[in-house]
């Protein structure tokens, strides 16, 4: 091989996402927290606490998932329109819900594999394109803050102050990433700065997409689209959840789900959230089920079986969403793997044509 294929090689496995690694990494986070959750409360326990369950509701679940995803789908064609990437309905589908494959990573950012395969399709540049799973998250945790302020934050109001302190948060780091002038900081500082002043082309290029993406008139409809598309989730875990003890209140359900998802988001280190999502959800179900049972029974036998009831309604409820995301996302990637190549294996022509849009960008911004 000569030294110019060596180092075409190499610049074309460098460009190559290692998104096995990540997700490898999620799921074995993820197998550890749910044995760690198993040997707490015991399989025998966990078994007993699902004996009686109606396993019918399962699929029930499954599909209000998809729902979520299919509405969500909406705001995922909203953002490619906007930034003019033409490609087919069916194909938009099969990025998008490749994109699940990659649930598992920390804050779900490891989605932008949907860039990847955007630029095999479409030959879209992928800093071009990437912005728009940050738009999705933030749309996401707007939702997300309103499902809480609705169904349950009046009633906590201890979690008042963190509650408005997030949004204040969010709504600063909108406004920022949608300020031209901040751009042209950020973009400026980029160009000043050693050995990365050749990405500012594609930061700029970044901003770019975003001020389209998240301008104020586009945040409104897919925050209230994220609402809708994950209050369908909050209903398949309250079916679950329900089955196993009665005493859970929709609107409370619709509050702990969305919380503990809002805890699991801006803990961002966590992939996927695993870990405190769980955590909290398990806690407020055992602060919603265990004073009434603890009307039945001694005080510690209460506490007892409604931490098994939480575990028992926490992993069935993880199962049915982020995992059964996880899976779609597989079988879609394997799909279109089959139709178009494997995505580790970019090729020169690819890189080109990347290289030369990046250079378009910086001579016509």
């Amino acid at each position: 091989m000569s030294s110019v294929d060596s180092a075409n090689t190499a610049r074309t496995r460098s460009g190559s996402p290692a998104f096995g690694r990540r997700v490898l990494v999620g799921v074995a986070f993820g197998v550890a927290v749910y044995v760690g959750i198993v040997l707490w409360r015991g399989v025998d326990s966990l078994v007993d606490t699902l004996a009686n369950f109606n396993y019918w509701l399962i699929p029930v679940a499954l599909g209000l998932s998809f729902g979520n995803y299919a509405l969500r789908f909406l705001k995922w064609e909203r953002y490619r329109r906007l930034l003019g990437i033409e490609i087919g309905v069916g194909t938009s589908w099969l990025i998008y819900l490749s994109g699940f494959s990659m649930g598992v990573t920390p804050g779900k950012m490891g989605e932008v594999l949907k860039s990847w395969l955007l630029r095999r399709v479409a030959g879209t540049p992928i800093h071009a394109s990437a912005p728009i799973v940050i738009a999705e998250r933030v749309t996401d945790l707007f939702g997300f803050l309103i499902l809480v302020a609705v169904a349950g934050i009046a009633s906590h109001p201890g979690l008042q102050i963190y509650f408005s302190v997030l949004l204040a948060l969010c709504v600063v780091g909108v406004a920022l990433v949608s300020s031209g002038r901040f751009a042209w900081v950020v973009g400026r500082t980029v160009a000043r700065t050693p050995y990365v002043w050749r990405l500012t082309a594609k930061v700029d290029g970044s901003f770019r997409s975003m001020r389209v993406l998240l301008a104020p008139k586009e945040v409104v409809l897919p925050t209230l689209l994220s609402s809708v598309s994950w209050g369908l989730e909050c209903v398949g875990f309250w079916l679950l959840a329900r089955e196993i003890n009665p005493d859970l209140p929709f609107g409370y359900a619709v509050f702990a789900y969305a919380f503990s998802a809002v805890v699991g988001a801006v803990l961002v280190i966590f992939p996927g959230g695993l870990g405190p999502t769980e955590g909290f959800l398990g806690k407020l179900l055992i602060d919603q089920w265990r004073p009434s049972l603890g009307r039945q029974m001694a005080d510690a036998v209460a506490h007892d079986i409604a931490r098994n009831q939480a575990a028992a309604a926490t992993l069935l409820a993880r199962l049915c969403t982020l995992w059964f995301g996880v899976l779609v996302g597989f079988v879609a990637l394997m799909v279109f793997q089959r139709r178009y190549g494997r995505i580790e294996e970019a090729t020169e022509a690819e890189n080109l044509v990347e290289e030369r849009a990046v250079a378009d960008e910086a001579t016509h911004p």
